[in-house]
């Protein structure tokens, strides 16, 4: 929570006056927990409860003890839009450095920050890795009001220079302040905070250099943004930073809440406490589909109805959510681009894919021209150089020296090279070319989905970023090559994944930090691949069995990207997962209902696996 500062010598105020709120001079600012929950003062442990004297009981002034309920959460919070290429160390910091600064505000405090700019602390993975993903970036465009989803991909370099270069932090775009990246940026990752690896301490100060208020917020995957008190308020955290434009419904979820956490806020009087159709595990959801005759995307559908959204609005999300998913695949393809930035100089390889692919389903950016067959033609109009340096293209290029007539050429083509020896009782296999479009169009579609995220550009966190290839792979896989309706299939399928991310999101986790790779291209996987089966008509039965085949198979995935870049081996790890989805939902639609595991089962599994898994596979390049 944030918490006020106060000067040594000022004593603590009484339980009493829990409401208010003591700034650095002592003097009560009145500002009410319940307008701002994640920035109320919390003066004590969950454990201790303030005496009412009046009452002469105990009473919780600000909330009440609450037992876990159910998984389900809003669609819009897990897919979002956001930047790349981190949703735990970039987008989930850029949102905790606007909403630690919007607190700021909202309590009178920005005015009064000394011209120094805050501290800001991080620990575990996040210090590990934040650097190469962009966390430093993050949180400072964050505290100068940006908002993952609203903010210019393309500005976010040159602004970030510019605070380096001039030392000068705009605070909420309101007030210039002092930075030093070297003093006022600390990187704990030998230290890991209690609640999540993922871990941010943000403290400012007045003119006297006394603490002003302080707040420590937890990445916790998916971009989703928590702290210790809040855990219940993470979809407040995670899109409404201001609570006033926060759907009433959003704040009252417990689907989070332990025993011992606080509930903020007070439902209204119509306010049932729950969605339509709550579930906690794949065993009630599937229930609920068969009480009620629904699938599963229709069951996520009108829970979203229960946070404020009309059809008309569920339907405009969710075709929002895909045109980013779409333009990032185009994006990815046609870009100009040769290499990824960081220090591996990673070439891209989207672009070449897809012209190699010789169709497109984008206007232009297929083959430049048909090729043309004919007596005696030269090298045929659209031919794809190979990349330069290859063996290939060196061979070429002596042949090119010769006369143009040496073992690799003949009439201007490259013979294949063939590896082995011809004097040999086994002789070598000539190469060969085959085309599977299932496996070359995902693989294209995922690689020039991650590599838009790996160059920081606009992502939609599917449910992170470092898994956000799959789904929109697949997806676009079922319009281009199976749909006869593609809104439909866009509606079924993301309704569909969200459902079986939110119980992994209860269940067990979806952060890198916690849980390792499996944790995200593991459950995006598992996500598309109960997307594909829906979209092919499967039973809310054989869906979640697909669902359970995705995750089953990724199992114990390690998070270990080198250099800390999500590039390698995140980029290709997208592109196995996407094929390794329509290849699980296949079996799951052969096996007719045939399977020993649940995927309650497979998600509890997945769970244990991360408690045990060392801490040099969860996302800190240690290994």
């Amino acid at each position: 929570m944030l918490r006020p500062a106060f000067r040594a010598g000022l004593r603590m105020p009484t339980a009493r006056a829990s409401h208010s709120l003591v700034t650095a001079a002592g003097f009560w600012s009145g500002a009410s927990r319940r307008t701002i929950p994640h920035s109320a003062v919390m003066r004590y442990s969950s454990s201790t409860l303030p005496v009412d004297k009046d009452s002469g009981r105990d009473q919780p002034e600000e909330g009440s003890r609450v037992k876990p309920e159910h998984a389900v959460i809003s669609t819009f919070d897990l897919f979002s839009i956001g930047v790349g290429p981190s949703s735990s160390h970039t987008v989930g910091p850029m949102r905790a450095g606007k909403i630690f600064i919007t607190d700021l505000h909202e309590l009178g405090l920005l005015d009064r920050v000394r011209p120094i700019c805050p501290i800001q602390s991080m620990y575990g993975s996040l210090a590990a890795t934040g650097k190469l993903h962009h966390t430093p970036q993050a949180i400072l465009l964050g505290l100068e009001g940006s908002d993952p989803e609203t903010i210019d991909c393309g500005t976010i370099p040159s602004r970030y220079e510019t605070i380096l270069t001039n030392k000068s932090l705009h605070l909420g775009g309101k007030r210039y302040i002092h930075f030093d990246m070297d003093r006022d940026m600390l990187w704990r990752w030998d230290q890991v905070l209690k609640t999540h690896p993922n871990g941010m301490r943000f403290s400012c100060f007045d003119e006297n250099g006394d603490l002003l208020a302080t707040n420590e917020y937890f990445s916790v995957g998916g971009g989703f943004v928590v702290n210790e008190k809040t855990k219940v308020d993470e979809n407040l955290f995670y899109k409404g930073v201001d609570k006033r434009v926060v759907h009433g419904a959003r704040l009252h979820q417990t689907h989070q809440a332990e025993q011992g956490d606080l509930v903020l806020g007070t439902p209204t009087e119509d306010d049932p406490g729950h969605p339509p159709y709550p579930f906690d595990s794949g065993n009630t959801l599937l229930a609920l589909t068969k009480k009620h005759n629904l699938t599963i995307a229709q069951i996520v559908h009108d829970n979203e109805r229960y946070f404020g959204l009309s059809e008309q609005d569920v339907h405009d999300k969710l075709m929002r959510i895909w045109a980013v998913m779409d333009d990032c695949i185009r994006t990815g393809v046609s870009t100009t681009e040769k290499t990824l930035p960081g220090c591996l100089g990673l070439r891209r390889r989207a672009p070449m894919l897809y012209r190699r692919l010789m169709r497109g389903f984008y206007p232009g950016l297929g083959m430049s021209a048909p090729h043309l067959i004919g007596s005696g033609s030269s090298v045929s109009i659209g031919n794809i150089d190979a990349p330069e340096g290859s063996e290939t293209s060196r061979n070429a290029n002596r042949g090119e020296k010769n006369g143009g007539c040496t073992k690799s050429t003949f009439n201007g083509l490259r013979a294949p090279i063939v590896s082995g020896s011809f004097d040999h009782a086994i002789l070598p296999m000539p190469p060969r070319k085959t085309m599977i479009p299932a496996v070359d169009f995902l693989s294209c579609y995922a690689i020039a989905v991650n590599e838009v995220n790996a160059a920081g550009g606009r992502i939609v966190t599917s449910p992170t970023n470092g898994a956000a290839g799959v789904i929109p792979a697949v997806l676009k896989y079922i319009i281009e090559f199976v749909s006869d309706d593609p809104e439909k299939s866009i509606k079924t399928f993301l309704l569909t994944a969200s459902a079986i991310g939110m119980l992994f999101k209860r269940g067990s986790t979806i952060s890198a930090a916690e849980g390792g790779c499996q944790a995200e291209v593991g459950v995006a996987c598992s996500m598309a691949s109960a997307g594909f089966a829906a979209c092919m008509g499967a039973s809310p039965e054989t869906v979640l069995q697909a669902a359970e085949i995705g995750i089953e198979h990724n199992l114990g995935l390690t998070c270990d990207p080198i250099d800390g870049l999500v590039q390698v081996p995140c980029i290709e790890r997208n592109s196995l997962g996407a094929v390794k989805a329509i290849t699980a939902a296949q079996l799951s639609m052969a096996s007719d209902g045939v399977y020993r595991v649940t995927l309650d089962e497979a998600i509890e599994a997945m769970r244990l696996t991360a408690a045990d898994m060392s801490v040099k596979y969860k996302e800190t390049s240690l290994s």
